[in-house]
């Protein structure tokens, strides 16, 4: 497996430490032109996301990624010309049904490996997902009886 790190590809076996955490990958939401200057990090670890925003007032969210239940990227025109995209996340988590890993470099690799990590987590804590096509007000349990 490869990893990615601000755009530096680090092999399985090479790991980059950062407060007592093996992170995966980084990077930063972009701005104009696709630098970045932002104050919204991203982060991977071998189990969670980590979004972390703000200067003066910050926001630190972290999603354990087995809870992750859906992934899609999404490339506008001017997303496209400077090679950036964003990344929608539909998860099982209360407090964070859906976000945007928004404007990131090298977005279609990195959902990949975000692919692959939650197939990986959810593997090894035996989590299995049940979709249904119709809500709990649809079916009628008395109906069978």
């Amino acid at each position: 497996m490869i990893w990615y790190t601000n755009n530096i590809t680090m092999k399985c076996g090479e790991k980059m430490k950062e407060n007592n955490s093996n992170i995966v990958w980084k990077d930063r939401k972009r701005t104009i032109f696709g630098l970045p200057w932002s104050f919204t990090k991203y982060a991977f670890t071998e189990d969670k996301l980590l979004i972390s925003t703000g200067v003066f007032n910050t926001k630190e969210e972290e999603i354990r990624l087995y809870r992750i239940l859906d992934l899609t990227l999404n490339r506008s025109f001017g997303e496209r010309i400077f090679g950036l995209g964003t990344i929608h996340c539909c998860t099982a988590d209360r407090s964070t049904p859906e976000f945007d890993i928004k404007r990131i470099k090298n977005p279609a690799q990195v959902k990949e490996l975000l692919s692959d990590m939650v197939e990986e987590q959810r593997t090894s804590k035996r989590v299995t997902s049940r979709e249904f096509m119709f809500g709990e007000d649809d079916i009628d349990f008395d109906e069978h009886q």
